[in-house]
């Protein structure tokens, strides 16, 4: 089994959601006692915040860089958004990164999608970082075209979900977000926040839902047991 390094913290919230995902995962494959070999360096998400995930590339490579000196064979980041910065921290490390945006965009092409909503943090909304990747698999995305609604994404996702906070009326908020995705032409949903599948899960639409973290994970598993 390869030692897989993951980059927590971002939130905390989710990094549970990733380590018991990751453990579950490997566990289902071996039976047994078998878990997952796994280093996590979690990041203070209040220094990332004051210093904005467009400035955050140091702090997201100084994490990458313990986590290989610490034995990791192989790197997954813990938040959609730090995909930022995928393609230029994978030409500095030493070891594979297990890439978010390329393994989501595999998923909804097997399933036969050509159209998405993509929600997640205004930064994977409003920037090409995720969309590109999805593109170059065939897969468009759509995302809310009114600020006000990525700022309360944004806003909901940080200072709830974040704070492992979670609303019934958030809840009906988003819905009727993908409603309005789904009435220009999405067939799909990417839950393109580590947080969101905290808020939202499959039996909340009757199209495909992409949870981004169980599709990280499961290709976490795979490079951890089948190289």
């Amino acid at each position: 089994m390869k030692r897989l390094g993951l980059v927590g913290g971002i939130s905390w919230t989710s990094t549970l959601d990733y380590y018991r995902r990751l453990n579950e995962g490997i566990n289902r494959r071996l039976g047994g006692l078998e878990f997952a070999s796994c280093l996590v360096d979690s990041i203070n998400f209040g220094e990332l915040q004051r210093q904005t995930w467009p400035n955050s590339f140091e702090l997201l490579r100084d994490a990458c860089r313990r986590l290989v000196a610490g034995g990791a064979e192989g790197i997954a980041l813990g938040a959609t958004t730090a995909h930022l910065f995928a393609d230029a921290l994978a030409a500095e490390l030493e070891v594979p990164l297990v890439d978010l945006r390329v393994e989501t965009a595999k998923a909804v092409r097997a399933r036969g999608v050509a159209k998405v909503a993509l929600l997640g943090t205004k930064f994977t909304m409003e920037m090409s970082f995720f969309r590109d990747a999805l593109a170059r698999h065939g897969v468009e995305a759509v995302v809310p075209d009114a600020q006000s609604v990525r700022d309360y994404i944004q806003e909901t996702v940080r200072d709830e979900l974040g704070a492992g906070i979670v609303r019934a009326e958030t809840k009906a908020a988003y819905l009727e977000i993908v409603d309005g995705l789904v009435e220009r032409g999405a067939r799909g949903v990417i839950l393109g926040c580590t947080e969101l599948p905290m808020l939202l899960g499959a039996s909340d639409f009757a199209m495909p839902v992409f949870d981004t973290v169980e599709i990280h994970v499961e290709a976490m598993v795979r490079f951890a047991l089948d190289g």
